[in-house]
């Protein structure tokens, strides 16, 4: 099991625009459609997620990213955050990856949240993602402000790992924040995963 840490892009910086086919609708999605999708469209943020089906990492943590979806984008997109998750690796090297692995995972785990392939991988690419989970929060006008772990919890696997519960506190604390129309601390830990599987 690799790990890679998050680039923590620099603060402030804008979502860069998208547009990926979201594999359980089968419906093309935009940055400012996730932004913007459901009842409530005066979203007060954005949240991307890079994650994949297979990755070690995303699995230990992949529940608790339903809970999150259910309590800031709702069961419609009736929640103040916009979430969107991005699947980023090459899927001819790994299969295990690719769409019907993708719904599987969000219906065994309750994802309320559009799911996108990224099979250019020009998206990973535009946001620095490097590793799988990387979380990218920006605020209502689409800057950044939060980039980093979900919490301390990491898969326990060999020397590597620990026994810490999957709460999602770090990220929460910052989606309360945005939520709250506050800037969040600033004091950010990188995210560790599985690096994005590149193509060639």
């Amino acid at each position: 099991m690799s790990r890679t840490e998050s680039t923590m892009v620099q603060l402030g910086t804008i979502a860069p625009a998208f547009e990926l086919v979201d594999v359980i609708s089968g419906k093309a999605m935009s940055r400012d459609d996730v932004f913007s999708a459901g009842i409530d469209a005066n979203k007060r943020g954005l949240l991307v997620m890079f994650v994949c089906p297979h990755c070690p990492y995303v699995k230990h943590l992949e529940a608790e990213l339903g809970r999150i979806g259910r309590d800031y984008f709702g069961e419609n997109g009736e929640g103040p955050i916009g979430i969107a998750a991005i699947m980023s690796n090459d899927t001819i090297e790994y299969p295990q990856d690719g769409p019907d692995e993708m719904k599987d995972q969000a219906a065994r785990n309750g994802w309320s949240f559009p799911y996108l392939l990224d099979e250019s991988q020009e998206i990973a690419r535009a946001y620095e993602a490097a590793c799988t989970p990387d979380f990218f929060l920006f605020d209502g006008e689409m800057k950044l402000v939060y980039r980093g772990q979900l919490d301390e919890s990491r898969p326990r696997r060999g020397d590597f790992g620990n026994d810490v519960p999957v709460t999602g506190k770090d990220l929460r604390v910052a989606l309360d924040a945005v939520v709250a129309g506050k800037r969040p601390d600033t004091n950010q830990r990188s995210s560790i995963g599985c690096n994005i599987k590149w193509r060639g």
